[in-house]
């Protein structure tokens, strides 16, 4: 029975659903909070609730008719949520420096599946360079290359940044390739794709499930970039942002020769004004360029032509070399009248390698001496023993005990380009019997070659070294994984000890 009293009219109750809507810089989408992904939006207004709360009776069957209604509203939102998410790739994030880690995830997959991904990329000159791992999906349908091991494919096991470390030039690409910025302005394009199964990029056995596309920088917003033809000298200044003074490095590479400045912009990126500086094979030193023509007074010049700037802290400069560059960055602390704060040495020998011509450091043409090549089964040379302490002249082997500043010494054990173990014992020893262990960093890499670089960046265990009077591939050294491994900590000490030696 129902019970008739006199009561107010019933205000309606009226609501709407509406999805809550959230954006990201890759996708955009909806933010769903229950079980079902979804998150109903019930909208009423403050006078209606307080219409609500002054009703004193209000009739059952009425109440129920109005309960009925909104089941059967929400019942309707949670049946159509029923229909599966598209899969999402992330990588966060998207830009980046080149030594910065990113996150990569896949969403919405399907549980316990095999998946593939996929990173591929066009260097500079065009070649295709590229990398895969095979991964299987979680429980709730993901995969986080930070958290997930490869079991196939370009590497094996967790490595969130294998993707980028393992790229490699493509099948039927042109033969001796080594991946190297050239223009500094432009970053990396690294396309990453999901593919369903477990497959190669070549045999794509099912279409591309996800993607995303990121960047990867060796300059940062606001870095200056300033051509240097001054005096005689090549090379490439670069200065952080802002007014300084700032701590400084001068740059030196090998005998592959040119003006390579990457390394040099991340240096500035990081708050270290940087000297890239060119001493052989560039069309502005005097010829030929198969030798070195400069002496010690080009990098005596160099060095006062940074430590002058107006934005650098005088008397807080360092030098990094790099294979040739060592013997160089040795020299140019101990024989030319300048004093660094620290050196970074990696790879590379305490003597010349290539004949002097004279005092001041200038020599014959490269591979005018061949002595000391060596060959592999395949016909690629390895300039390992060149470097030898015992092969090196002693003219040109320069005095370690006169070493004034700290000094760090990066070996990679694998090291196929030059005698790297052998001469950071001899100065190690050196500096010992000097009384000068203090000074002396040594860093030693198992698996590690020749070419430790910036984080991330994809070893070359052989590449072109030359093409006339013929074509000439040389030995690097390095297993992909544990020279990985080396980059990646090696930057961090080396920047630690720029930290220590040139900001504290």
């Amino acid at each position: 029975m129902i019970r008739t009293v006199r009561r107010r009219k019933t205000p309606r109750l009226g609501f709407t659903l509406r999805p809550a809507r959230t954006f990201s810089a890759n996708y955009v989408g909806y933010k769903w909070a229950d079980s079902h992904n979804i998150m109903v939006g019930i909208h009423m207004s403050v006078v209606t609730l307080r219409r609500l709360t002054d009703v004193k009776m209000i009739p059952c069957i009425t109440l129920h008719r109005r309960l009925v209604c909104l089941h059967r509203a929400v019942g309707a939102v949670r049946w159509r949520s029923s229909y599966k998410q598209v899969p999402l790739l992330t990588a966060t994030p998207v830009r980046a420096l080149i030594d910065e880690p990113i996150s990569i995830k896949g969403h919405f997959l399907t549980p316990h599946s095999p998946v593939t991904l996929c990173a591929q990329m066009h260097c500079e000159d065009g070649d295709l360079w590229e990398a895969f791992a095979h991964y299987n999906t979680n429980a709730d349908g993901t995969v986080n290359l930070s958290r997930d091991h490869s079991v196939g494919g370009s590497y094996l096991g967790c490595a969130p940044m294998g993707l980028f470390w393992a790229l490699q030039p493509a099948p039927g690409e042109r033969e001796g390739l080594r991946l190297r910025k050239k223009n500094i302005a432009t970053p990396y394009v690294v396309h990453m794709s999901l593919l369903d199964g477990h497959v190669t990029p070549r045999e794509r056995q099912s279409a591309e499930l996800a993607a995303v596309t990121t960047e990867r920088w060796y300059v940062a917003p606001g870095v200056k970039r300033i051509d240097v033809r001054q005096n005689g000298i090549v090379g490439t200044l670069f200065l952080p942002p802002g007014r300084g003074p700032f701590p400084a490095m001068l740059d030196l590479w090998g005998m592959g020769g040119g003006l390579i400045e990457y390394r040099s912009a991340l240096f500035a990126s990081k708050g270290y004004a940087s000297l890239s500086l060119a001493y052989f094979g560039h069309k502005d030193l005097p010829a030929p360029q198969s030798s070195i023509n400069v002496g010690d007074a080009y990098f005596k010049s160099a060095y006062r032509l940074l430590q002058d700037h107006p934005q650098v802290c005088a008397d807080r400069v360092g030098i990094i070399g790099l294979s040739f560059g060592v013997y160089l960055t040795l020299r140019i602390a101990i024989h030319i009248g300048v004093k660094p704060s620290c050196l970074i040495c990696i790879n590379g020998p305490v003597g010349s390698t290539i004949k002097l011509l004279d005092q001041d450091g200038r020599t014959e043409s490269f591979g005018s001496d061949q002595k000391y090549w060596m060959y592999d089964d395949q016909g690629h040379v390895s300039f390992r023993d060149i470097s030898l302490p015992a092969n090196l002249s002693s003219e040109s082997k320069v005095k370690i005990e006169n070493i004034t500043c700290p000094l760090m010494y990066i070996v990679g054990e694998d090291d196929l380009s030059s005698s790297s173990i052998e001469n950071a014992n001899l100065i190690e020893e050196t500096l010992k019997a000097a009384g000068k262990s203090q000074l002396f960093t040594h860093l030693s890499y198992p698996g590690a070659g020749h070419l430790i670089e910036p984080p991330y960046s994809p070893n070359a265990r052989t590449s072109l070294w030359s093409v006339k009077p013929k074509k000439l591939i040389t030995l690097w050294g390095g297993h992909l994984a544990p020279h990985a491994a080396a980059q990646e900590d090696a930057w961090k000490k080396i920047l630690d000890f720029m930290e220590t030696n040139l900001r504290r």
